[in-house]
């Protein structure tokens, strides 16, 4: 009897320890980055975008020649935004504008990520590009890469551009906590769900998904899902042998490069 009652003090204690620091886990926040010379990007600048709470989103800008889209680069979890310099790379070496935004709590920001607190961080870069550049709606891409597919979905069934890049997605966090914590009721218990199946047929824009069949951090069963139940005009690239954090190691810039010139009015 006293193994049972022990049993169920540890699966309580797990249980409230899971759900108390559930953002700790979720949300693996990093340092500052170098500036982008040291990444080899001697012609970015680097800008500030004001939330309307007040934090200051620290954020790389390349104005780009002539007329091209602008892609904005929502990044995943645990990286700086210099960890993702060799993506937007690709993009500026074909001259397309790039806005690659920093969540609060990364690259050295202030402030602490939830779900609402990245949908403002979402909707001031919106605002900035509004108010600081000549680009308009249907000139803009919005890339949202893991994480950040959550932001870019949020903000696509409220607007319409050019394209939506989504990429290594996932149906929900929730979906994904109660793989990984499968005795707990996660589902019930996650505060940040970001829940893209609930929003993705609500979606205005033109859609491309990539993502890897051997994912070890989204199974790439979710990218298939929401591809399915996406209503917009869209294409999907899988690819049998990429991961995660691989998938630039197979060139899929020329895909979402191909596809967004393809759409784009």
């Amino acid at each position: 009897m006293i193994y049972i009652f022990s049993a169920i003090i540890l699966y309580i204690f797990l249980g409230l320890s899971l759900y108390l620091l559930q953002r700790k886990i979720l949300f693996n926040t990093s340092g500052r980055p170098q500036d982008p010379s040291h990444y080899g990007l001697e012609a970015v600048k680097k800008i500030q975008i004001l939330t309307n709470d007040g934090i200051s989103l620290l954020s790389w800008y390349f104005k780009g020649k002539g007329k091209t889209p602008l892609l904005v680069y929502f990044h995943g979890n645990s990286f700086d935004i210099g960890e993702r310099a060799y993506r937007i790379k690709r993009y500026i070496d074909q001259n397309w504008a790039v806005l690659l935004v920093a969540w609060r709590g990364y690259s050295g920001n202030k402030g602490n990520p939830t779900e609402k607190n990245l949908y403002i961080d979402g909707e001031a870069t919106i605002k900035w590009i509004i108010e600081n550049t000549n680009y308009q709606f249907r000139d803009i891409v919005i890339y949202g890469e893991s994480l950040g597919s959550g932001i870019a979905v949020e903000l696509g069934k409220k607007y319409e551009f050019a394209s939506i890049v989504l990429e290594a997605p996932f149906t929900s966090v929730a979906d994904i906590a109660q793989q990984r914590y499968r005795i707990f009721p996660t589902k019930f218990l996650i505060k940040d769900k970001f829940n893209n199946l609930e929003k993705i047929n609500k979606l205005k824009s033109p859609l491309l998904i990539i993502s890897g069949k051997k994912d070890e951090i989204v199974p790439h069963i979710h990218s298939q899902i929401l591809f399915q139940e996406a209503k917009v005009v869209k294409e999907s690239v899988f690819i049998d042998e990429a991961m995660h954090n691989n998938l630039y190691d197979f060139g899929i810039e020329k895909q979402v490069i191909s596809f967004t010139l393809k759409v784009w009015k």
